[in-house]
């Protein structure tokens, strides 16, 4: 995903809604940070951008572009718009400077600094030189970070590697945090996620406790004797929400085994031919 002509978007969103005095103070911050390259001024203005900058609620943006669809998804508001304008324009004018130094903001930001820069990571030039922060976040036990990068952002799915991709993907169920809202699944499902998915559920099933059924989409691809196993359980299960599931990844996968432990499900079958039931509609 490469996003074109982030800066002359964010630019303009910032026209648009920053008063002219907080515009002005802003601009000369980024003309003084790149002149006297500046790391102190740096961090400390894209922190004081909270104070500087009134946060709107309801922040109109057009989505005729990547960059507008993409604030509009992540919900952004001015603040946030503000920092990584900031981040972009210093970036766009000396990146082999300020690259290294915009990568350690994780060391000195805020919870709601560090939210914002991986939330819009992707808009950042050349972003995969910020991989290494990214997948430093996945170690944090703040919901709120964590999310930043898991949910609707397409960084992971990008840049991580099959471990690190996982890793997010299983905390994200340890924390009962929201799988669907992890983009590419499909496409990034792997073996050996299928495997520690089926040992994570047996693990606790043996300890009575639930699964979100949700958990078991990657598994489609790689169902063996065991995941075939696992499929039967969902399928004979009280829950139908499991039930759905079980058909989901037996539907979609390529072993002959797992279509005939979906012939006694007729409704459920007719019901993922017709789109009634999907991944995306699995817990309505």
């Amino acid at each position: 995903m490469q996003v074109e002509n982030v800066g002359v978007h964010l630019s303009q969103i910032v026209e648009d809604h920053v008063s002219t005095m907080s515009k002005n103070w802003l601009e000369e911050k980024i003309k003084h940070i790149v002149d006297e390259q500046s790391v102190k001024d740096l961090y400390l203005t894209y922190s004081l951008i909270g104070t500087k900058i009134d946060s709107e609620e309801n922040l109109e943006i057009a989505t005729d572009s990547d960059v507008g669809k993409y604030l509009k998804t992540q919900n952004a508001n001015i603040r946030q718009v503000a920092r990584i304008y900031l981040l972009v324009k210093i970036l766009e004018a000396d990146t082999d400077f300020f690259a290294t130094k915009v990568a350690n903001i994780i060391q000195v930001a805020d919870t709601g600094e560090l939210e914002t820069f991986l939330k819009f990571l992707i808009l950042l030039p050349d972003p995969v030189r910020y991989k290494t922060t990214a997948v430093d976040a996945l170690r944090t036990n703040i919901a709120t970070v964590f999310n930043a990068i898991t949910y609707n952002n397409p960084y992971p799915s990008l840049f991580f590697n099959d471990q690190q991709w996982n890793q997010m993907y299983l905390k994200t169920a340890f924390m009962q945090g929201d799988l669907s809202a992890i983009l590419d699944i499909d496409k990034r499902a792997n073996t050996d996620l299928a495997r520690i998915i089926s040992d994570y559920a047996h693990e606790r099933w043996a300890a009575g406790r639930d699964i979100d059924p949700y958990f078991w989409r990657p598994v489609s691809k790689f169902l063996n004797d065991t995941l075939l196993g696992d499929m039967k359980r969902l399928l004979a299960s009280d829950n139908p929400v499991e039930n759905k599931a079980g058909a989901l990844c037996c539907y979609g996968s390529d072993n002959p085994e797992a279509k005939k432990a979906l012939e006694n499900h007729k409704e459920l079958i007719a019901q993922i031919e017709n789109n009634t039931i999907t991944w995306e509609n699995l817990k309505e």
